[in-house]
């Protein structure tokens, strides 16, 4: 059962939106929350809550061990919010997410069972070792909050987040995501290594336990409610739609991209730089929200021509393509 139906919200909550400074002190409060557990890391935590301002997923993309899922189990604790953590393999079944209907005995009918898909916060881990028929079981609940099966309709819980880890150095019994699945991320961000100091605070102070379970929420199902209320309330000026639009036309024409930003892509990124300004404490985009968040949003949905290394090369373009590119002043 989700928080929402265990805590049933105003029916106005969406009507009452959290304003710049309330957004900036939420912010303030999880990124402390969540510093406790993964040291040296705010600007990955920053980007993530971005995510679930601007109501959108998470792709977490690196090597093992350095944090991805204490990332989201962190946040959903943060914000009080049920976690379910699905780990990937090449048996699991579309049913294994969704659910399935099994026979009632008892009640003489079939009864659905709910997949650990209906939660807030679903942690994807490892996605790109299922083949692609399980990987798209995930494509409806991501882009339309909702599950079909057995010709019925299921709503998820709101707020409803995916947070996906895939490891790009392992090829081996992997399946790579395809261009539809990659384009209903929102973000995709990369952890790396810590740096030494916040590494040697980890070996000092790091005991046996986990230290994730002693979080105490900061926040509530409500808070995530209202900031995505309020997100959507950010003004975002003709000029610096102007400007994304530059970037997205830049992708599709410069010769060093196979594949441009899609119109998605372009949305995404309106919605991820709204995300950002209310969490920065401003009720209007400014270009600096567009430049920080252009590559995290875009690198995993276009294909750079005649290079292999994916995300981590469109990433490189894309930054060359900020730095030439008139920003509005």
């Amino acid at each position: 059962m989700s928080s929402t139906e265990l805590c049933p919200l105003p029916a106005d909550v969406a009507r009452l939106p959290l304003g710049p400074r309330e957004a900036r002190a939420l912010r303030d409060r999880v990124v402390a929350n969540v510093e406790k557990v993964l040291v040296g890391k705010r600007e990955a935590v920053l980007r993530s809550l971005v995510a679930f301002a601007a109501g959108g997923h998470l792709l977490l993309e690196d090597v093992p061990g350095v944090g991805k899922s204490s990332l989201a189990r962190a946040l959903a604790r943060s914000f009080g919010l049920p976690l379910s953590r699905i780990q990937f393999t090449s048996d699991l079944l579309p049913s294994d997410v969704l659910g399935v209907s099994t026979w009632d005995a008892e009640a003489r009918r079939f009864v659905f069972r709910k997949g650990p898909i209906f939660s807030n916060v679903v942690l994807a881990d490892e996605l790109n070792r299922s083949p692609p028929r399980t990987q798209s079981a995930l494509l409806e609940a991501m882009a339309e909050g909702q599950v079909s099966l057995d010709g019925e309709t299921r709503p998820l819980p709101r707020p409803f987040l995916v947070l996906a880890t895939l490891n790009p150095q392992e090829q081996q019994g992997t399946y790579p995501l395809p261009e539809s699945q990659l384009d209903r991320f929102l973000l995709r961000i990369a952890l790396g290594y810590p740096e030494f100091e916040a590494e040697r605070r980890l070996l000092v102070t790091r005991r046996a336990e986990d230290p994730i379970a002693a979080l105490e929420p900061v926040a509530s199902v409500e808070d995530v409610l209202r900031l995505q209320a309020g997100t959507r309330e950010v003004r975002l000026d003709d000029a610096v739609a102007d400007y994304i639009l530059s970037i997205a036309a830049a992708t599709r024409r410069d010769g060093r991209f196979a594949l441009g930003a899609s119109t998605r892509g372009t949305l995404a990124l309106a919605a991820a730089a709204r995300a950002h300004a209310l969490l920065s404490g401003r009720n209007f985009v400014v270009p600096e929200d567009v430049k920080a968040l252009a590559v995290p949003v875009l690198a995993h949905r276009v294909v750079i021509a005649g290079r292999d290394d994916g995300a981590a090369g469109a990433a490189e373009v894309i930054e060359d393509l900020l730095h030439t590119l008139p920003v509005p002043e």
